[in-house]
């Protein structure tokens, strides 16, 4: 009989009543809170000197040199600043000392961006042979790699009287994005169903769960209710998605993009051609897709498929408990195949600091990972020890912490960044191992259905479903560059037809089914999603790569986890084995998840 945790399960506790053991150790970022208020002081007192090296930068190297130092210890320095207060405020969110530490910070660095908005341009004006024999200089010798990633974008910069416009606008752009949140978020109302447990309300986070419960009823009526509210407010939604991809079609133009993806994914440097090559590899697999639906069908022992079926478990969680402790065991033991090393940082990191463990009132919910140049690449989890899904989600996060910690020792503060593009990689990563590990660790066909129906699941959500997302993003776009208007009724018929070839044809589509291509939240944030399919493809290849391989192999991954922001993701990826130029990752992720659907059908 495995223990449980400590915590209880039956009340939620107040912060203050969390054991410090299960809490995590901030002090890397800051000692004290006094010590905060003292950093925070001398951070404001910084701010003006940024305004000083206005007009000097392309005078000497001593001037750039100097003006970047002083950039990065204020940059450092508000990093770390920002770190603690944001994390505080996780914690809980209700805590008013907490509220006003952040917007304190939030307001000193909004400060700081301003005064210091020259740079970039000033570093673009410089002539090709001055910037040359500038970088040629041992002095910017940290600065080299960031200074290049800023020369790229010279093509696109415009006058300097431009540049102030664009910039005026800012706050303004922000209006169509932060309407969607408000909108959805607070002012939509979508009523309560009952269920077997008691009425429940339904909200955006309730939506979700809903649509996992057994009872198809509750399914159902959660499902209609939610599209309603979708349906109530379908023009104000429409009028803002299409303001949304208008100011992105703009942005590119006024940028000299060749389109608005173009402009997207510039400043990663991803060839146009792996988002194609996306779209078109989980095309190619849609029959795959179409049967493991079918087979849904068929284990529910329905006549006819909606899309309300689609996320409900084929097995019920299994009834097994692991202590925190019990998870941290697992995941250190999954990883084993990375090395000594890195199984005893992580360790250490999961027990001795890095997590804030369970929930207590007025904590963030979810899950995350939060590094930083200074402290500790720290992660907030709300463990429940009954939600074997939990274990994963520690292995996820867990990959993210040791991308950050690898980053930080590889890298001088200036480029230790690595981009979202490489995000997933790392985290999904470890879930794969861990996925190896309980199939290899388990005879009981019942938790070997659970785990394949979850990861089965999991490729489908991040990988083909991501990708229809980003071929509805695109088609939008595509509409508005060529002078086609978006409206209720083109973006509605745009999103059916790829909800019919993406679900076929034995998936019953309803006529509110459509609405969804209104409530995407990443959709304001154009050609994103994408990165979520190629990120599970790498790490799928590299995994499979990583268990069937040797040394090698290893420090090839590792190569990948110290780049940081050295290289771009197409190069850093490639270094470590997986050409995401070529369709042959997001084909071999598509082939694995073809692989598990076979095993599904073996299992049930």
């Amino acid at each position: 009989m495995q223990k449980q945790n400590a915590t209880p399960t039956s009340e939620i506790p107040t912060r203050d009543q969390v054991p410090e053991e299960h809490r995590w150790d901030l002090s890397a970022l800051c000692p004290t809170e006094e010590s905060w208020e003292s950093d925070f002081e001398r951070f404001r007192g910084m701010i003006p000197g940024i305004a000083r090296f206005a007009g000097t930068l392309g005078t000497s190297v001593d001037a750039l040199s100097a003006a970047l130092n002083y950039a990065s210890e204020l940059e450092q320095l508000a990093e770390r600043l920002g770190s603690y207060a944001s994390l505080r405020m996780s914690e809980d969110a209700g805590d008013s000392s907490r509220q006003r530490r952040w917007a304190r910070f939030l307001q000193a660095a909004t400060e700081a961006e301003a005064l210091g908005s020259y740079q970039n341009p000033e570093i673009q004006a410089i002539d090709d042979e001055t910037m040359e024999r500038f970088l040629a200089d041992d002095r910017l010798a940290e600065y080299r790699i960031m200074l290049r990633k800023i020369r790229r974008f010279k093509p696109h910069v415009l006058s300097a009287a431009e540049e102030r416009l664009l910039a005026m606008q800012e706050e303004a752009n922000q209006t169509a994005r932060r309407t969607f949140g408000a909108l959805t978020d607070v002012d939509m109302e979508f009523g309560t169903i009952p269920t077997p447990e008691g009425e429940r309300t339904i909200t955006q986070s309730t939506f979700a769960s809903l649509m996992l419960h057994q009872d198809r009823n509750v399914r159902r009526r959660a499902w209609e209710q939610f599209m309603a509210g979708y349906d109530t407010h379908k023009n104000t939604l429409a009028s803002l998605y299409a303001g949304s991809v208008q100011l992105d079609v703009y942005t590119a133009r006024v940028r000299n993009y060749p389109s608005a993806r173009a402009a997207a994914l510039f400043p990663d440097a991803v060839p146009e051609s792996v988002y194609d090559n996306l779209v078109a590899a989980v095309r190619a697999s849609l029959p795959t897709l179409h049967r493991y639906y079918d087979l849904r069908r068929r284990t529910m022992g329905l006549d006819e498929f909606r899309l309300y079926d689609t996320r409900v478990p084929l097995v019920a969680d299994v009834p097994v408990r692991h202590s925190y402790e019990e998870a941290v065991d697992l995941v250190v033991d999954a990883v084993s195949p990375l090395g000594d090393e890195y199984r005893a940082t992580l360790r250490n990191g999961l027990v001795g600091g890095w997590v804030d463990r369970f929930e207590n009132k007025g904590k963030r919910s979810g899950a995350f990972s939060a590094g930083s140049y200074a402290g500790d690449p720290y992660i907030l989890m709300n463990y429940k020890d009954d939600v074997l899904r939990d274990v994963f989600t520690l292995a996820h996060e867990a990959g993210h912490s040791m991308h950050s910690w690898y980053s930080v020792r590889s890298n001088p503060f200036p480029h230790y960044h690595y981009t979202i593009f490489e995000a997933e990689v790392a985290s999904t990563f470890n879930e794969q191992l861990l996925f190896d590990k309980m199939m290899r660790g388990t005879s009981d066909p019942r938790m070997k259905a659970y785990l394949v129906n979850k990861q089965v699941d999991d490729i489908l959500a991040t990988l083909i479903r991501q990708t229809m997302f980003a071929e509805f993003e695109q088609r939008a776009h595509a509409m508005v560059e060529s002078g086609e208007p978006l409206t209720v009724e083109s973006v509605r018929s745009t999103y059916r037809s790829l909800l019919v070839d993406y679900f076929g044809p034995g998936t019953t589509i309803d006529e509110a089914a459509d609405l969804e291509g209104l409530r995407i939240p990443h959709f304001y944030r154009a050609f994103y999603v994408y990165k979520y399919a190629t990120g599970i493809s790498a790490a799928i290849t590299l995994a499979r790569r990583v268990l069937a391989g040797g040394a090698a192999e290893r420090d090839a991954y590792f190569g990948f986890l110290q780049s940081g922001g050295s290289r771009f993701p197409i190069e850093s990826l490639k270094a470590a084995g997986v050409d995401m130029t070529k369709p042959e990752p997001v084909q071999e992720a598509l082939a694995e998840f073809e692989r598990l659907v076979g095993d599904l059908e073996r299992l049930l």
